[in-house]
């Protein structure tokens, strides 16, 4: 059986005084779930937040790195930076960075491959836009997003990444696919990573990226190949992100 995983994106929110409380609170709550639970502030919190959720049930995750280890990079951080402050997970391929930072499928591919060198965990983001959906190119996107991302990547290592599916036209927007739709494009995920190893497809855990609240969430993380969700807005309240995680179980 797969284990559970909700991860909380904080994005470019709060403050030192305001995670550190948001850590804690959500460090509190869930010491008796089965699912794992990650946080993944901004770089310059990821020490108050380490400190916060020191010996509790969270794990610490960030939400992006560079490819590159060391070196004449000025403004990225390495993976094993990341390692060394705590961090088990690291958000590679999240949209915004595709679509504001114009990371490309390239650029994830080599992230993916210095996260996994540092043994730290990927949770490879892969969605389509609203227009890309309306043309029927959903499946497609996802499919090039994914396979560029796993590509040179050993069967070993690909069965130890998290996948998180976000429509993108469901973020941050209200809009959340029914359970029905994200159900079907996660299955959609599993076969595609069976192409790799039927093995690895059973084992990698895949998690729904949109909109996910504590009114949707139990229907969503029901289905099937819904192994948890990467949640972002309401991972900013301790009682919304709680009932989230409780959710999942």
């Amino acid at each position: 059986m797969r284990k559970s995983i909700v991860a909380g994106n904080w994005k470019l929110n709060g403050s030192l005084e305001t995670v550190s409380q948001l850590a804690s609170g959500v460090a509190s709550q869930v010491s008796n779930l089965n699912s794992e639970v990650v946080v993944c502030p901004v770089y310059v919190h990821l020490n108050p937040v380490a400190s916060a959720v020191s010996g509790k049930k969270v794990a610490l995750g960030a939400q992006n790195c560079s490819a590159q280890l060391s070196g004449a990079y000025t403004g990225e951080v390495s993976p094993g930076m990341l390692k060394e402050l705590g961090c088990e997970y690291v958000i590679l391929g999240h949209s915004e960075r595709r679509s504001l930072f114009s990371e490309t499928d390239s650029d994830v591919s080599e992230k993916m491959k210095s996260v996994l060198e540092q043994g730290l965990v990927p949770i490879l983001c892969v969605g389509e836009t609203l227009e890309e959906r309306e043309q029927g190119l959903a499946e497609l996107v996802v499919k090039t997003q994914l396979l560029a991302a796993v590509e040179g990547l050993s069967s070993d290592a690909v069965q130890t990444i998290v996948v998180a599916y976000e429509p993108v036209w469901a973020i941050g927007t209200g809009l959340t696919a029914t359970p029905e739709q994200a159900q079907q494009m996660h299955s959609f995920i599993r076969g595609v990573l069976a192409t790799v190893s039927q093995s690895v497809a059973e084992q990698v855990r895949i998690l729904y990226g949109g909109s996910v609240k504590p009114d949707n969430a139990q229907e969503l993380f029901a289905q099937d190949d819904i192994d948890g969700g990467l949640i972002g807005g309401a991972s900013l309240n301790v009682e919304d992100f709680v009932a989230i995680c409780k959710a999942a179980g």
